[in-house]
């Protein structure tokens, strides 16, 4: 692999982290969130220190030959307790419980970067090896022992990351379970990577040459599980926030003809604020409902509990039943206060404390029924036709 293979994912997960900042900033004391972005920034880190021209770079610049050595795999440790630390935060719990595993994943490989760092430092490594450190120094003193410990903890990781994602994949579904079986195929990819690592050091233990594995095989397969893993950390939340987006519009849609129909009749210094163009859904819906329930208000001295029976029964007697009946009897309730109201604005109060009837439910009305009601109800469309004067019923009954 080539330096700019390294540089491309590092640029990708560099600006996925640039665009979490503001939330982390935000909400910094969200565990879940600071997991997303310590994994990005760990990320980012690997790739960026093991392009081959960054190692030769850090090495010149330190003076110590193959000081990336412990660097990389400091940071690839780093990345693999964040993974974990995600994967634990991320399906929840109880929250001390979930605190106590992440801090022991934490404390667990901060200690295995210390002895990292130390045997490197008591041991030796003269030649500078930019692709080939750990098969050269496969039978070095420390050095030895160093290359060891670190393959041992990104396999634990490997393997405690596919037990723990495949478990829970088990147990949910959609989109969720999709990304979790995405993870294990990229820690498979992981697996593979270590596999390819441990052949070509204990082929030089046992004398051979088996030094390609791990200095052109490994790389791209470790590549290929960080890219994949990461589609599969980041599928379930891109999905879920689509989802979420996607149904805030929608109820946003729906809440059109109620909200235009108490339009209609709300004074005009009663109108809502403007909100700008670039607003997001989740302020548009909350300023929308804030109208609807604002004209309610307004409009509530019109509500006339005999209409509400009415389309009530009417209803009932179209096969309606429970929240059904009770959102198209309200929706009826409201077109025909609003028609009330159009025709005499100051005129008499219909909902006096002397009408009787029965009363709407207590709670919240389904907004979004009754919005979807006022286009397509004929108990609706009855409501608000205006209702026959005594002279017409009775002229209606001589013709009978």
């Amino acid at each position: 692999m080539q330096s700019q293979d390294y540089y491309i994912p590092a640029a990708a997960m560099g600006a996925a982290l640039t665009f979490k900042v503001p939330s982390l900033v935000r909400s910094w004391r969200d565990p879940l969130l600071r997991a997303v972005c310590a994994l990005l920034a760990m990320a980012g880190l690997v790739f960026f220190f093991a392009a081959p021209s960054t190692i030769a770079e850090v090495n010149r610049l330190t003076g110590i030959p193959n000081f990336s050595a412990p660097l990389v795999y400091s940071l690839l440790s780093a990345f693999s307790a964040s993974c974990l630390v995600l994967i634990v935060n991320w399906r929840g719990g109880p929250a001390e419980q979930t605190r106590r595993v992440s801090r022991r994943w934490i404390i667990a490989y901060s200690l295995e970067v210390v002895v990292i760092v130390a045997l490197f430092a008591v041991g030796s490594t003269p030649v500078e090896r930019l692709r080939d450190l750990d098969t050269y120094y496969a039978n070095t003193p420390f050095i030895r022992e160093m290359i060891v410990l670190y393959l041992v903890a990104l396999t634990v990781a490997g393997v405690s990351m596919n037990v723990m994602c495949w478990r829970w994949a088990l147990q949910v579904r959609g989109w969720l379970r999709t990304g979790l079986l995405i993870i294990v195929l990229g820690y498979l990819f992981n697996l593979a990577y270590l596999v390819t690592k441990f052949t070509a050091v204990f082929a030089r233990w046992g004398g051979h040459d088996l030094d390609f594995l791990s200095s052109d095989v490994a790389p791209s397969l470790a590549s290929w599980g960080a890219q994949i893993s990461a589609v599969g950390f980041c599928l379930p939340l891109v999905c879920q926030r689509f989802a979420d987006s996607w149904s805030t519009w929608s109820t946003y849609r729906q809440l059109e003809p109620l909200w235009r129909t108490l339009r209609a009749v709300a004074p005009r210094q009663d109108r809502s604020v403007h909100i700008s163009w670039w607003s997001s859904a989740e302020l548009r819906l909350t300023q929308r409902e804030s109208d609807i329930h604002d004209a309610m208000l307004g409009l509530y001295p019109y509500f006339d509990t005999h209409v509400r029976t009415r389309a009530y029964e009417a209803a009932v007697a179209a096969g309606r039943a429970g929240a059904l009946a009770d959102a198209e009897a309200d929706a009826a309730m409201v077109t025909a206060a609003v028609r009330a109201r159009a025709a005499d604005p100051l005129g008499k109060i219909i909902n006096s404390a002397g009408t009787s009837g029965s009363t709407p439910p207590e709670g919240p009305r389904d907004l979004v029924r009754m919005s979807v009601f006022l286009r397509q109800s004929p108990v609706v469309a009855a409501a608000r036709r205006p209702a026959p004067t005594r002279s017409e019923s009775d002229s209606h009954e001589r013709t009978r």
